[in-house]
């Protein structure tokens, strides 16, 4: 008997007593075909139907089904089917094969779910394109396309098919219609051709939709929806793509943005397309966490549940395994929002597929492992139960049947009984709802009540808040009043809560917006330990919050309070993300909002004192150099592409003052010089060629400009470049030779006594070396004690005579302070020819050359760590030098820990005494008085 005559005597009707013995069945795993052909014939009156009508070439196909699989799609693929009368016919016959074939292979377990899916895309995905072709292709020939040739029609012309939903991830269902968005490049054709152009692709893709959605005796290809381009009630059904940029730049809603992360270039001009969506990553992933999408993807849903009439109690006939509670789009909802939250910093969370969006999501700590696994392990279960479905009729239903009968079917296709069907089935759509409403109806449930500790925040003051930026729009005001008993309660925690709640208003003033910063909050509720800690310490970390609030982002980060990387570390990192960004200026605001970020968190674990000043400062000196050496070579490359490579060795950054010294604080500017050696090279090798002295001028300005513009990102830092050679005067990058020589011959001892902070940064490593061996050289010079103790006692009275301390916390300008004691060790450093850049080894060079007795220099050295402390941590608390008198208690405690004291009259007690011991030391060891010095103290 043949296999077509064996299939003829399958049953007609649905067979109870048959599905029985076929649940049960061994199917295709133990070789058991014709029990499985039996039961899914007897079950499903569409997969009988093409069982009998495609007898001949299932006994064929059952034998290799994936090497059938594969020849399918490569016959659909043959050019020659384009130029034929129409392929509808070959696709809705490779659709019916192919939809039997899958179906058997996904009920006899040959198959896994990621294979079924797949193999359908890779369909559709076919179909798309030979439909597309086959449409474009009489347009070219008749001159419809202005420009394009049949050259082109390979390319569509430049119209291509975007596949979103579950066909762009690769996840298309058995019975699914596809969701695509054709767009057309409206670079390739003139101006004047471009509404006709524009016409003949809107004919070409009604011809495709056509051809696929049209249902014959065969059947049909797909079903197609083309609804969710942009403003669909009013645009073509093919638009150009800088109408669609323009669109999603100005009016993107947060669900098309999800909708994106799936997006993927199927048919057409897939270069094409792959460009545009490149120029959408930007509306699809921001740089900044958008906790601000649960509530939009929360609020979709229950448009789509009240839609839908999806209320009311889960019962598990009739439930909609896609839209109701616990069902498929929950999983992705939960999925795309965690993505869209925080693909925009991690690239590595940009997948399309749910299951990879879930992993990835685990990999990188968003999501629990034991969540995305119990959501992975449902969502494939529903998934298998939303084929079952759909196989009954081919009906693009996702409906559990409402009958005992229809889930009796579906538990015999699962290979079970329709009480343990409907059990498993309950159990996991409530697994899922409970994994997942919690994160979505979190800011939807009222703010609880601040317990009677809670600070009262007056009546007045919040009738003021209402009138800031940041709380002007309903939406902002609602998140925040939700946050409030939160917000009252940290503050009670506080020392001194009215000074927080003041400072806390002052913030709040100065915030531009405040949508996405308390949707942080919402979201991360012990943040707002963080920020009241800020706002009520440190006047100048909470400004610079306010004006760059992206950065508590990284605090979410598992990483933001571990041991601090390296400078090294810091350096690939910066790197790596340079090399990220394709377009110049993105690299430069990614620099910034990099640093921001790091900046930050230094000041944050300094606050919390987790690191003491002198740690801090080294840490801002690693940031530092991180950003000159990952920037200067991006700054050398863009300024090459115009004028050539630097001639010669090329240049070298050199860090002075604080910089080289390793000490810089959080409002620091960067003094440094550059040096460059051309190697008797006169001019670059460029498009346009410059002088080599030119050359390198403009380069300096170049990467001044890099970090000093204020651009969307702020600026880096601010640049002072006088201590080169010959100061403003002289040239902005000097040349190696004219280095040497005027350090040799020119240069004033107050330079040579600069020299000994200076140390190359980045550059040129040979070119680096030689300025290091040189600086060693020069400042191991023998020199005078007398003249130079001479020019040091004259720079410290015309330092004093330019500089007045701005009061007691002022540690660093001032008799006896900071910058005394550097200047003494930079003369016993140059005096002793002690290369060390450090205060400690210029005091003991000073020790060397009778300057200092042994322990006058320990005593210095103890008064410098401890009015660098201070000072590093007045930097922190704000922008000039705080009054001790005005400081709130969270910030004096600060400045007390610094110098290790109780109380702040402790404090001021212990610096003026140190103040004056200091100078008095400074003034024996330099033979100065305090007359001569010039300053009053």
């Amino acid at each position: 008997m043949t296999f077509a005559s064996q299939l003829s005597r399958l049953p007609r009707p649905y067979d109870p007593d048959l599905a029985a013995e076929a649940r049960h069945a061994c199917g295709w795993a133990q070789g058991d075909i014709a029990t499985l052909i039996e039961g899914a014939a007897g079950t499903s009156p569409f997969l009988k139907g093409l069982i009998m009508s495609h007898a001949e070439w299932l006994e064929v196909a059952l034998a290799d089904p994936d090497g059938v699989a594969r020849q399918v799609l490569a016959d659909l693929r043959d050019p020659a089917l384009i130029s034929t009368s129409g392929p509808g016919p070959a696709l809705r016959q490779a659709k019916a094969r192919l939809a039997l074939l899958t179906a058997l292979a996904d009920l006899g377990g040959a198959w896994p779910l990621e294979r079924v899916t797949g193999l359908l895309t890779d369909l559709a995905d076919t179909a798309c394109d030979v439909a597309l072709r086959h449409a474009i292709a009489p347009l070219l020939r008749r001159g419809k396309l202005p420009g394009q040739t049949q050259d082109d029609l390979a390319t569509a012309a430049g119209l291509t098919v975007l596949a979103m939903g579950k066909l762009g991830a690769g996840e298309l269902n058995y019975s699914s219609d596809i969701d695509l968005i054709c767009l057309f490049d409206e670079q390739r054709f003139d101006p004047d051709d471009y509404f006709e152009a524009r016409t003949s692709f809107v004919k070409a893709t009604r011809q495709m939709s056509t051809m696929l959605n049209d249902r014959t005796g065969d059947g049909y290809v797909f079903r197609t929806d083309l609804r969710l381009r942009p403003d669909p009630a009013v645009t073509p059904v093919c638009i150009a793509m800088e109408a669609a940029e323009r669109y999603y730049e100005s009016l993107g809603r947060t669900w098309e943005r999800a909708a994106y992360i799936k997006a993927r270039p199927a048919a057409g001009d897939i270069a094409a397309g792959e460009r545009f969506l490149e120029t959408l990553r930007p509306f699809v992933w921001r740089r900044h966490l958008d906790f601000a999408a649960i509530e939009d993807a929360h609020d979709m849903r229950l448009r789509i549940r009240d839609h839908k009439g999806l209320g009311g109690p889960m019962t598990v006939p009739g439930h909609d395994m896609k839209l109701g509670r616990g069902g498929i789009r929950e999983i992705e909802f939960f999925t795309q929002t965690r993505q869209i939250i925080a693909g925009g910093r991690d690239p590595d969370l940009r997948v399309r597929g749910t299951v990879e969006g879930l992993q990835a999501l685990a990999a990188k700590g968003w999501v629990p492992d034991d969540v995305a696994q119990s959501l992975t392990c449902h969502y494939r279960a529903h998934r298998e139960v939303e084929h079952r479905i759909q196989m009954i009729h081919d009906a693009q239903t996702h409906k559990m049947p409402a009958s005992a009968e229809g889930i009796d079917r579906i538990a015999c296709l699962m290979g079970t009984d329709a009480e343990t069907l409907q059990a498993e089935v309950r159990k996991r759509l409530e697994e899922v709802h409970e994994l997942t409403e919690g994160f979505f109806a979190a800011g939807s449930r009222p703010a609880r009540p601040a317990n009677e500790d809670a600070v009262e925040i007056p009546a007045e003051m919040l009738e003021r808040w209402q009138t800031y930026p940041a709380l002007r729009s309903p939406r902002a005001l609602q998140i925040f009043e939700r946050l409030r008993p939160q917000i009252a309660e940290c503050l009670a925690k506080s020392a001194k809560p009215e000074e927080a709640l003041s400072a806390l208003d002052s913030f709040l003033a100065g915030l531009p917006a405040g949508v996405q910063l308390f949707s942080l909050f919402q979201a991360n509720p012990q943040l707002i330990d963080l920020l009241i800690d800020i706002v009520g310490t440190s006047s100048a970390l909470a400004a610079y919050l306010g004006r760059n609030s992206s950065v508590l982002d990284a605090v979410i980060g598992g990483d933001f309070f571990a041991d601090w990387p390296g400078h090294a570390v810091l350096t690939a990192q910066l790197t790596a993300r340079l090399e990220g960004e394709e377009d110049y200026e993105r690299q430069l605001d990614a620099a910034r909002r990099w640093a921001k970020d790091w900046h930050f968190r230094i000041g944050v674990h300094h606050l919390r004192g987790l690191v003491d000043g002198a740690t801090a400062g080294q840490h801002y000196t690693d940031l530092a150099d991180a950003v000159l050496a990952a920037l200067w070579p991006v700054v050398v490359d863009q300024f090459s592409r115009r004028h050539g490579p630097p001639p010669g060795r090329g240049a070298v950054i050199v860090g002075m003052g604080s910089l080289g010294a390793g000490q810089l604080s959080a409002q620091s500017d960067l003094d440094m010089i550059v040096i460059y050696d051309p190697q008797d090279v006169e001019m670059s090798d460029g498009r346009r060629p410059l002088a080599s002295r030119q050359y390198y001028a403009r380069l300096t300005q170049a990467m001044i400009t890099a970090i000093t513009a204020p651009m969307a990102e702020g600026r880096l830092y601010e640049v002072d470049m006088r201590l080169r050679p010959s100061g403003n005067q002289g040239p902005v990058a000097t040349s190696l030779k004219s280095f040497r020589d005027y350090q040799l011959n020119e240069a004033w001892v107050w330079e040579h006594l600069a020299l000994t902070r200076a140390r190359v940064v980045t550059g040129n490593g040979a070119l680096a070396a030689d300025i290091e061996t040189f600086r060693s050289e020069l400042i191991g010079q023998p020199r005078e004690t007398a003249a130079v103790l001479s020019e040091v006692r004259d720079m410290r009275r015309r330092v004093a005579q330019a500089k007045h301390s701005a009061g007691i916390l002022d540690a660093k300008t001032g008799r006896g302070r900071m910058m005394d004691i550097e200047l003494l060790a930079q003369a016993g450093a140059l005096l002793a020819g002690q290369v060390s850049r450090d205060v400690p080894a210029g005091l003991a060079g000073a020790v060397a050359r009778g300057l200092l007795k042994p322990g006058a220099a320990r005593t210095l050295e103890r008064f410098y760590a401890m009015f660098h402390s201070i000072q590093t941590a007045s930097r922190l608390l704000s922008p000039q030098t705080p009054q001790l008198g005005d400081l709130g208690e969270a910030a004096t405690d600060m400045l007390c820990r610094a110098a290790n004291v109780e109380t702040a009259s402790e404090l001021a007690e212990r610096l003026e005494a140190a103040y004056l011991r200091s100078a008095a030391l400074v003034d024996a060891a330099i033979g100065q008085d305090k007359e001569e010095s010039g300053d009053e103290g």
